[in-house]
């Protein structure tokens, strides 16, 4: 059974249809007395930390090519280019062997020098057990334990002072003409070491 509307009552549901309310807008809230919070600024990055005394700075930097970009037989220039950090140094005469440290030489810092002679970067001497030679060995070791961690590349000499003194002289297993020499006391422990190229990698008395 159907329902009659009256005319009005369809004319308002027409209209209704045709124009459905408005949807309702979003409320703004009233402006506010009090100060905006504060943002912090972005933090800048902190500097990587210093090396913690006896750790070795040099880690994977000193090998038997050189220093990292450095190369031996490279001229002072490009030396001091690609390590900037190098200390002064100059020769007695020109052309002369010296050497040019490896940063501060004080404290608890490493000593590490870089000969020079004819202008070109030729070795590296090392005399504080904190920096580790290629391949592992450094000061404190005996005989025993470089031998064994150069299997079959150890050359022993004879030194020139000390009768009891051994140097022991490994050449670089790639076929380069780098050389890694190890310096032991009469009782077999080794106390300072060099890598470099020939002649200058076998001066016994470094630039004297």
């Amino acid at each position: 059974m159907r329902l009659a509307l009256p005319g009005s009552t369809l004319l308002l549901l027409a209209l209704t249809a045709c124009n459905p309310a408005p949807a309702p807008q979003d409320a703004v809230a009233p402006p506010s007395d009090e100060p905006a919070e504060d943002v912090p600024p972005a933090t800048a990055p902190k500097p990587a930390p210093a090396p913690a005394p006896g750790s070795d700075p040099t880690a994977g930097l000193v090998g038997l090519g050189g220093y990292g970009p450095a190369s031996f037989g490279m001229d002072v220039a490009a030396l001091r280019k690609a390590v900037p950090e190098l200390g002064e140094g100059k020769p007695a005469e020109p052309g002369g062997c010296h050497y040019l440290p490896l940063g501060s030489a004080s404290g608890d810092q490493p000593q590490v020098s870089f000969m020079v002679e004819g202008d070109k970067f030729v070795r590296i001497d090392v005399d504080s057990a904190a920096v580790v030679a290629p391949g592992g060995g450094k000061i404190g070791m005996d005989t025993k334990q470089i031998e064994a961690l150069y299997a079959g590349r150890v050359e022993k000499l004879l030194n020139k002072y000390v009768p009891a003194a051994r140097d022991l002289r490994i050449k670089d297993a790639d076929g380069g003409t780098g050389v890694l020499l190890f310096q032991a006391d009469e009782k077999g422990s080794v106390h300072a070491w060099h890598v470099g190229i020939p002649p200058q990698v076998d001066y016994v008395e470094g630039c004297s």
